[in-house]
């Protein structure tokens, strides 16, 4: 089947490029953020803060610590899609209405998460890519020091 180009993303990393599929089916308006973020060109050059080995690596914090964001706050859109490895989800502080621009992409499956988080999308190439983002310190909750970075993170139907 062909992707959708206006809701596939292209996120190049360090070692390549990671094909996302969006699914504005499960988050309309979370998938709508992203793409209204990506052509703004908010994520490019943005480090993936958070890594922690046989979980997640997240990103989207233009502060690169886990404190900030786009300023635009979303409503929680769970749906009963599992987090397994490759599912792009969106990361929140305590209140579920907290998502804005950080999120996070799945390096294995992690039931806890399920319910919790909008799920927006999920990787169909490159996920050997995504393996590969510099790990942070498990005792340091996955802080990465010297990161790596997003190159650019782009709607495939503008590339």
């Amino acid at each position: 089947m062909a992707l959708d180009l206006e809701n596939t993303l292209y996120l190049d990393v360090k070692d390549g490029r990671v094909v996302i599929e969006m699914r504005p089916d499960l988050a309309p308006n979370h998938v709508a953020r992203i793409k209204e973020l990506a052509r703004e060109g908010f994520y490019d050059g943005i480090v993936f803060h958070r890594v922690i080995e046989g979980f997640m690596a997240q990103t989207g914090c233009p502060k690169g610590t886990g404190t900030g964001g786009s300023g635009q706050n979303l409503d929680a859109e769970f749906s009963a899609e599992l987090h397994l490895e490759g599912t792009c989800s969106m990361a929140r502080a305590g209140h579920p209405d907290s998502a804005d621009s950080q999120f996070f992409l799945m390096l294995a499956r992690s039931p806890h998460l399920d319910n919790q988080y909008s799920v927006w999308g999920q990787i169909v190439e490159g996920m050997e890519h995504v393996h590969s983002i510099k790990k942070g310190d498990s005792m340091d909750n996955g802080s990465v020091s010297d990161p790596d970075k997003i190159i650019s993170l782009k709607v495939a139907a503008d590339v």
